[in-house]
């Protein structure tokens, strides 16, 4: 089904009709149904292969960004259903909801499919804020205020009872890595011979799990109820999210991050020299990229038509990421000393996270200019696209970024949670 992918993410409606064919070559043991709509009334599908007792739900899609689950998904649905000792003989049932956000994932489709640069990725690129992210989103929004994606997926939590949920993930820049909100042991070594196997870091350094712990290279456990789990900068309680929904019912939840370009930097797990001085100049970085990013936003403002389609939406989408940047430096900046041992390869995630934000930010203004010829903002559009080069000529010098094909992408996400599945089965 997806052996003979090119080297481009698979849309949302081709993936759809792509299972929808799978499930009609396999009668009896593949069905695919919509278990609820988006908030533009798009269908959220399931494709489900397998009559086993225990239940294993893939969620693919979380990041409108991130667009590697989807393929990732398919990948999973036909290794399930070419192998009867990933469910019969292991008494499974695999759910693999295709796309989480497809509102989002549609809107990001409006950039390249196929190979890019971290240039063309930043430019293109949608992720909405936090509180419309359906992952994430109930642990920020009031429990009367959820997005129909959001209790879609807690409702399939909850008929379902997942002994394991498989979140999809992936980053723009950086390696591979697991986040678990219970530990798997011996995940660490599948995981390293994975990435070995396919040329792709393991991150033992990452900024989405600086305070969680180590349960072996790249793999990264939640901490105890009233452990800081999360950055200071999300004011968001994580025993509300789908992530621990699961718990309710014995289960857990598995991330799979996988890179577009592996950056070696983050794998490097020597002591940083000089830590806190980095950490500084890391601040001091995104406070003044946050100053520009601002700036940027006031001279879109003066020249964006007040009934432009969008605009309040996407201001906000910068605004917000603009503000964070300060928020996240204080928050570098009081770190305990002791409080994580950083090393070279936490220094470069931490590095890469401050130049995302503002990467982020610029993309999203340009969105709001693109298709508008008048003179003054054309002149503001070139503006924005200097600095965004700019910023991405930094990460790329910072960094030496290497794609990674698509196809291997899926292999290592795929494998992974197969890995994880096995392991979790065997430890009951």
């Amino acid at each position: 089904m997806t052996s003979a992918m090119a080297d481009a993410y698979p849309s949302v409606a081709g993936v759809v009709a792509t299972a929808a064919a799978f499930a009609g070559f396999h009668p009896g043991l593949c069905e695919l149904r919509a278990v609820g709509r988006s908030r533009a009334g798009r269908p959220l599908h399931v494709l489900t292969v397998g009559h086993g007792r225990r239940n294993v739900l893939v969620v693919a899609g979380p990041h409108s960004d991130e667009r590697v689950g989807a393929a990732t998904a398919l990948r999973l649905a036909e290794r399930v259903a070419h192998d009867p000792l990933l469910h019969a003989g292991a008494d499974a049932t695999w759910h693999l909801l295709l796309c989480l956000d497809p509102d989002g994932a549609v809107r990001h489709e409006a950039g390249p499919p196929i190979r890019r640069t971290p240039a063309a990725h930043f430019r293109h690129a949608y992720r909405p804020p936090p509180d419309e992210q359906p992952e994430w989103a109930p642990s920020i929004r009031p429990p009367d205020d959820q997005l129909p994606e959001s209790q879609a997926l807690l409702d399939l939590i909850d008929e379902l009872r997942p002994i394991l949920q498989c979140s999809l993930h992936g980053n723009d820049l950086g390696g591979c890595w697991v986040q678990l909100t219970r530990d798997v042991p011996g995940l660490a070594e599948p995981l390293g011979k994975l990435a070995a196997e396919h040329d792709v870091p393991v991150q033992t350094g990452t900024y989405d799990a600086l305070r969680w712990t180590v349960s072996g290279p790249g793999v990264y456990v939640l901490p105890e109820p009233g452990a800081r789990a999360r950055s200071d900068r999300l004011p968001a309680d994580v025993d509300r999210s789908t992530w621990t929904r699961p718990h309710r019912h014995g289960g857990m939840t598995a991330l799979f991050e996988v890179p577009m370009w592996s950056a070696r930097t983050v794998a490097d797990p020597a002591p940083h020299p000089e830590a806190a001085g980095e950490l500084a100049r890391l601040g001091r970085q995104l406070r003044t990229h946050a100053r520009r990013v601002e700036v940027l936003i006031a001279e879109v403002r003066a020249v964006l038509p007040a009934t432009a389609p969008d605009r309040a939406h996407l201001l906000r989408v910068a605004t917000e990421l603009a503000a964070a940047c300060p928020q996240v430096a204080a928050e570098w900046e009081r770190m305990p000393p002791d409080a994580v041992p950083l090393t070279a390869a936490h220094l470069a995630a931490l590095d890469i996270a401050a130049r995302r934000i503002p990467l982020r930010a610029a993309g999203t203004l340009l969105r709001l200019l693109d298709g508008r010829p008048a003179p003054a903002t054309a002149e503001v559009k070139a503006v924005c696209e200097r600095q965004l080069a700019r910023w991405a000529d930094e990460l790329t010098l910072g960094h030496d970024p290497v794609w990674v094909p698509v196809d291997e992408q899926v292999r290592v996400q795929s494998e992974a949670v197969l890995a994880a599945f096995r392991l979790a089965v065997a430890h009951g």
